[in-house]
């Protein structure tokens, strides 16, 4: 009899064979702006941490001293003895932020988004979602084993509102089995992270209203970029109140770990009562939970949000000056576009040896053919820190034939 693992064996041999396994370099000083990486001192161009809040030291204080206070760990699940009086406070926070009724927050943005879409919806409802939403958002519908699904194009508004009439025509024809109307959501991701464009959704909202539809926004990415001091897309289109369900992480800008979903308060209760992976999952860390409260406050009375949008104007400029394909973002996302996925790892291993360290993105993270870097800066760059990395790459890409 075959050995069960040994098909698993064979898909890394696979990976392996044909150049394509991942390998995970291993960081091992603090999220800065140039930190060390597989023992070598490299310009950070490639985090998520936009506002420079993982590593700062009020953030550091802030969790040090809630050890000091709390301990480490909640010890149960919120619903037994685990819901900590930081868990309550960085809810209210973050509602006040988001300008929003309530919020709840769990382990993770990929939780969030599961727990957003699976507690609320079954077999009988129906989905509509954009093309290219990030895996969680694909994963938390099959997870709630929705059998009617619609994909409409990347941003087109057309084919959303032709994907919305089919799904109206069904719920006008077909009771769920429980006698009620099926429930139409819309998803979609707010900020694309791979293209850094941005979701039309005052036309989604718009079109969600006219057909009597949900609507849900992945900001993972808009939360501390988007928006009056970083509040997200939602405040970035004045659409505050109209958005039904608003999932963000706190891993990106906020710079710690954890999800949240932001809503009227009702439907965050609701969302408290029946939400099975907030029920058996034990919440934030002590630590965490308050490093996060600090993240918030510094995010909303500080300047963080406006240089981190500085120097994203200035390497936009700068790339596309050398002759770069910066795609179409309209965030600091700023894709290096490339295609060839074997040019794509050759050159960040190039500017790896550069002492610039800026991940590849590749086939299945983009579609086949559209290989790029993602660069990603920070509020915490200096000018002298982007143009280290503008020159790198300007010497890579015109060794390499890129520019």
């Amino acid at each position: 009899m075959q050995n069960p693992l040994d098909k698993f064996t064979n898909q890394i041999q696979t990976l392996k064979d044909s150049n394509t396994l991942k390998r995970y370099r291993v960081v091992s000083s603090p999220q800065d702006v140039w930190f060390e990486v597989d023992g070598q001192k490299v310009l950070n161009l490639c985090s998520n941490n936009y506002l420079g809040l993982a590593s700062h030291p009020q953030v550091r204080k802030a969790a040090i001293d809630a050890i000091e206070k709390y301990g480490v760990g909640t010890g149960a699940v919120r619903a037994l003895s685990g819901n900590s009086i930081l868990h309550e406070e960085l809810e209210k926070s973050l509602a006040l932020f988001k300008k929003t009724e309530a919020v709840i927050v769990v382990q993770s943005g990929f939780i969030a988004n599961i727990i957003a879409v699976q507690t609320l919806l079954d077999k009988d409802d129906i989905v509509i979602s954009d093309e290219l939403n990030h895996a969680s958002i694909i994963d938390a519908v099959k997870i709630s084993q929705v059998q009617t699904k619609f994909i409409y194009p990347h941003n087109d508004m057309a084919g959303l509102e032709e994907k919305l009439k089919e799904a109206v025509q069904i719920r006008e024809t077909q009771k769920r089995t429980d006698g009620t109307d099926k429930t139409i959501l819309i998803i979609t991701d707010g900020v694309f992270s791979m293209d850094g464009d941005i979701a039309p959704l005052p036309q989604i909202v718009e079109l969600a209203k006219k057909h009597g539809a949900l609507t849900m926004v992945d900001d993972a990415h808009g939360e501390g970029v988007l928006g009056e001091k970083g509040r997200g897309i939602v405040d970035h289109f004045h659409l505050h109140g109209q958005v039904d369900i608003e999932v963000g992480t706190l891993s990106k800008a906020f710079g710690v770990i954890g999800g949240c979903i932001a809503g009227k308060k009702d439907l965050i209760e609701f969302y408290k009562q029946k939400a099975r992976p907030f029920a058996f999952s034990t919440g934030l860390s002590i630590p965490d939970t308050a490093a996060l409260i600090e993240s918030v406050k510094l995010t909303e009375s500080g300047n963080l949000v406006e240089k981190l949008w500085e120097n994203a104007r200035y390497l936009k400029e700068q790339f596309g000056s050398l002759g770069f394909n910066t795609g179409e973002s309209q965030t600091p996302i700023t894709p290096i576009m490339i295609g060839d996925e074997q040019k794509a790892r050759d050159l960040s291993t190039a500017l790896f040896e550069e002492n610039v360290f800026a991940t590849p993105i590749l086939f299945p993270m983009v579609a086949k053919g559209k290989a790029r870097i993602r660069v990603m800066p920070s509020s915490a760059h200096t000018k002298e820190d982007l143009d280290y990395g503008i020159s790198a790459f300007s010497k890579v890409g015109k060794k390499m034939g890129l520019i």
